[in-house]
Order: structure tokens, then sequence, then C-alpha cells
């Protein structure tokens, strides 16, 4: 292929075809656990995750919810990933061995967000959420119905393999996935460019802003204990008893029970078998879906 403007032109358009049909033909998951937050500057203050909002009854003058109590900022980060193309390929038509990596170009830039939301749910109990404390942890702060300071947990201990309990019923879901600028192939395929002069590569790449933070603690819970009927009715217990401030009902009940691929027939004996030893009712058949995430092995 004679290298010109036009060629090289044509030769971009296929591979960001192959790019866009790589990208639109994953489904990621974060969406079921994570919820979307549009960002316009370089971080985003979630004060408001300060107070759980639920309603009462108006007796006397509106009470004011003061959402700046708790200062919670994810600031975004920049992700790029860049490939190159030998200049001799291109004047050798070879230029098609590239096509299946510029749609597994657009397969990574699609699932990335997964890769961020999955990879901070495992990380829950060393990182810390707007109340000041690890996400998953056993002292997250929270006023008692007398007035005075409590504590609650959504983290249930043991030693073995992590699952997960949560409610994804919500419009808040656990996690936020907050996203500045949208992944997007670029190229730099100028005759006169440096990587093209220096390394004779025509380079392109993917680039985006973006971050990952959590939401209310209270939207789930972490065991690792061992994954049984008895330990599922105990978390989910614990979900379905958290409260607010002054002992208020938060009407929390878990949907999800989340598993890398290793507990994955645990839990689905547990939430999808109708029948359990050898013939007796399973209480918990349908109480919750399971998600196996592979980003969880």
């Amino acid at each position: 292929m004679e290298i010109t403007g036009p060629a090289l032109v044509s030769l971009f358009t296929g591979y960001s075809a192959a790019y866009q049909g790589g990208f639109n033909g994953v489904t990621p998951t974060y969406t079921q656990i994570a919820m979307t937050v549009t960002s316009v500057t370089r971080s985003n203050e979630y004060g408001w995750l300060g107070k759980f909002p639920r309603m009462r009854e108006w007796i006397g003058d509106r009470v004011i919810n003061a959402l700046g109590k708790h200062g919670y900022t994810i600031r975004n980060r920049s992700f790029e990933s860049t490939i190159a193309v030998d200049r001799d390929d291109i004047r050798d038509d070879q230029v098609g061995i590239y096509t299946p990596i510029f749609s597994e170009f657009g397969r990574s830039a699609a699932v990335f967000p997964d890769e961020l939301c999955w990879a901070l749910l495992q990380d829950g109990a060393s990182t810390l959420c707007f109340d000041g404390q690890n996400y998953f942890d056993t002292d997250h702060p929270v006023i008692l119905e007398d007035g005075s300071e409590g504590v609650f947990s959504n983290d249930l201990g043991g030693a073995g393999t992590a699952w997960y309990l949560v409610d994804t019923s919500r419009a808040i879901k656990p996690l936020v996935f907050q996203s500045r600028e949208p992944f997007r192939l670029t190229r730099m395929d100028d005759d006169t460019s440096p990587a093209v002069f220096s390394k004779k590569e025509f380079q392109y790449g993917v680039d985006g802003r973006c971050n990952v933070g959590f939401t209310f603690p209270q939207l789930a819970i972490r065991s690792r204990q061992t994954l049984n009927a008895a330990n599922y009715e105990a978390a989910r217990a614990a979900m379905i008893g958290f409260k607010a401030d002054h002992g208020l009902p938060l009407g929390i009940v878990p949907d999800t029970i989340i598993t890398g691929p290793t507990l994955e027939g645990a839990a689905k004996a547990i939430v999808q078998s109708t029948l359990v030893n050898g013939g007796e009712t399973n209480p918990w058949a349908g109480t919750a879906k399971h998600m196996m995430s592979p980003w969880l092995a």
C-alpha cells in the first residue's frame, strides 16, 4: 500500500470500525453494582452521602438535612493504552493482521470500568468511604434511637474467600463510576511524526478520564465465612436490620449475592436450588439473584 494521506485516513476508518465493533460487542457488568455519574470538572464532591434520604412526618418546620456534613471527593484519573503499527506492514499490505487487535482494543476500553469497580469492591475492607471508615468495616458510625453514638458493621469477618450481598434495587448503588472523558480512539500517523521518523511506527491510542468510589455502606455486606445457608441467612438478616440515624429503618433488602468463580456453585445451591438435603424445600430459593464476576477470581 502506498502511504498517502487518503490511504491513512481510510486505514484509520477501518481500524475505528473494528474498535467500535469490539466496544459494542461486550456488555459490562459494573452497572449492576455502580451508579454512573457524569463529571464536568477535575473532581466531584459527594457531601450528600452524609444523609441517607428518607421521608418523615412534617411536624413544625421542615428539617433541613445538612448534605455537606461529610466530605468525600472522587478525583478523576487519566488512563491510556497505545499500540503501534509497523510502517513496513502498511507498505506490504499486512494491515489486516491488526484488525483483531483493534477489536480487542475496543473491548478492553468497554470493560475497563469493570476492572475499576470490581477491584474496588475487593479492596473495600482497606479503602475509606465517606464516613472515614473502610467501606467494609465493623464500626461505621450511626446515631442511635436515644441520640447516643453507636456503630454498625457490614463486614461479617471470616478467613475464607469473600462473598457479598448487595441491594441493587435503588437509584444509588453501592459504588460510583465517575466518568469525566469517555474513552476514544485517536491516531498519530502523520508520516513526519517523531514516532514514524524514529521508529517507523504509526501509533494509535485510547485515553479517557474517570474514577470509582463508594456510596452508602448499608447497601452492601461482605463475608469471608463459609458460604452456606446459615451464613447467608445471617448476612441477609444483618442487612435488613440496618438503620439510619435515630433508629429509623432503611427498608434495605439484599437482592444480589456476588461471588467469584470458586463460590459459584455454593451460591447457586443457596438461591437457585428449589430442593435441598435430598428433597426438603429450600426457603432461600429466589431470595436473591446470583452474580458471578470473573474479575473476583
